[in-house]
């Protein structure tokens, strides 16, 4: 690894023959400086990201491209998305997408290492395959990026250029835990029993299902991610202090962020790895609670597009759904409120217009109530998630709709 200036950097950058492909973090450890040096030198170029926050370049010469769109590229008129599985796609990377250049956001170097962070995700999969074909890789060392160990450890020498940035990580802003939310969160909790391994996501519902989940004892983590509500259930101990929290990226306050920097307990893996269905069934009693912008009547999920658009992708929600299905005990939820309050529309629709996220879920989960998906038939799904999971505005509706196509409902 060579530290250099960010002029150098820029220059070196100029240099990259043709429109590269560029694959930079994501989430809340984009590499921001080093992505306007790149910016500033190359005039057409391909930028891959996950879950882009607001601030990724937009403009004329620059193709965005993803398998997770975040607020950064949502509604991008040159965004293209690339749909899977997101234990699917460092194999994407390495035979479709493969990067000329890419990005990293890393800890300031220790013994001959760097740290990947807060983020491993798909960037140890995406180091390889852009140094199997002669490509670049570029850090921006940060003293503030916590120092986690697994997959997050990267040997300087896989590195060839980086620059030095001392900046505070972003944090996701707070979001209050609503009335509904609340609720959500007490029915999700009441399917979570002690020794249960879980998986949440970040926002209300999974910060309701957290906070209502303190009480438990011997509960185990092995997720895609997990934000503050994990480290509170650490001080509740509710958590198995013998068993690594495991996951692939990580975001939240700067209190998270220090209880994670050298914390042996962490452990961050690759993506293909966390999100491997076969590892996640090995898990006892996981538990996978997932969100939703629509369910329909036959149990269907999407949590990917709205009015046809994509808003979001596959995720690891594909992943975690198989993976908790086949785990001893485990449970499927998805979790949602029975009414989009800016839509102002039903989030339980007859049937989803657009393509399907996930199905076969053990459970969905609204304010109004709970419906048992696993092992009814599908009629008598159909009528728990118009009796318990919709608003009671739309049910009558439904349940006409439903009986139009086919479903035995009454």
């Amino acid at each position: 690894m060579r530290i250099i200036t960010e002029e150098k950097l820029g220059t070196v950058l100029a240099g990259v023959p043709g429109t590269p492909r560029v694959i930079c973090g994501g989430n809340f450890a984009t590499p921001w400086r080093a992505v306007a040096l790149l910016d500033a030198a190359i005039p057409e170029y391909r930028l891959y990201t996950l879950n882009a926050q607001p601030g990724i370049p937009d403009r004329p010469g620059v193709t965005l491209e993803t398998s997770f769109t975040g607020p950064g590229m949502r509604g991008c008129e040159r965004l293209r998305y690339y749909p899977g599985r997101l234990s699917l796609v460092p194999r994407l990377l390495a035979e479709m997408l493969p990067p000329d250049i890419v990005l990293l956001h890393t800890s300031a170097p220790a013994g001959g290492t760097v740290s990947l962070g807060v983020e491993v995700n798909v960037l140890p999969a995406a180091v390889e395959s852009v140094r199997a074909r002669g490509g670049l890789v570029v850090a921006q060392l940060n003293p503030r990026m916590p120092y986690t160990f697994g997959d997050s450890v990267l040997a300087c020498s896989e590195i060839d250029y980086a620059i030095e940035v001392d900046e505070p990580l972003p944090t996701p802003p707070p979001r209050a835990v609503t009335v509904t939310s609340q609720s959500i969160g007490e029915r999700v909790a009441e399917q979570i029993g002690d020794g249960s391994t879980l998986q949440l996501g970040i926002g209300e519902v999974p910060d309701a299902v957290l906070g209502e989940l303190t009480g438990r004892r011997g509960l185990m983590i092995w997720s895609e991610m997990f934000s503050d509500g994990v480290l509170q259930l650490e001080k509740a101990g509710a958590l198995d202090p013998s068993q690594p929290v495991t996951a692939s990226f990580v975001f939240g306050t700067e209190e998270l962020y220090d209880w994670i920097d050298r914390n042996p307990r962490i452990r961050l893996l690759r993506t293909e790895k966390t999100n491997d269905p076969a590892v996640i069934a090995r898990q006892p009693q996981m538990t996978s609670v997932n969100t939703a912008l629509q369910v329909d009547l036959f149990a269907q999920a999407n949590a990917s597009r709205l009015h046809g658009m994509i808003y979001s992708g596959f995720g690891g929600q594909t992943d975690f759904v198989v993976g908790a299905l086949h785990s001893a005990g485990g449970h499927a939820i998805i979790a949602l409120p029975s009414w989009h309050p800016k839509a102002d529309v039903s989030t339980v629709v007859p049937r989803l217009m657009g393509p399907v996220t996930s199905f076969q879920h053990s459970f969905i989960i609204s304010e109004q109530g709970t419906a048992a998906i696993w092992g009814h038939d599908s009629s008598a799904q159909a009528q728990q998630i118009i009796n318990q999971v919709a608003h009671p505005a739309v049910r009558s509706e439904l349940l006409a709709i439903g009986q139009h196509l086919g479903l035995r409902l009454s």
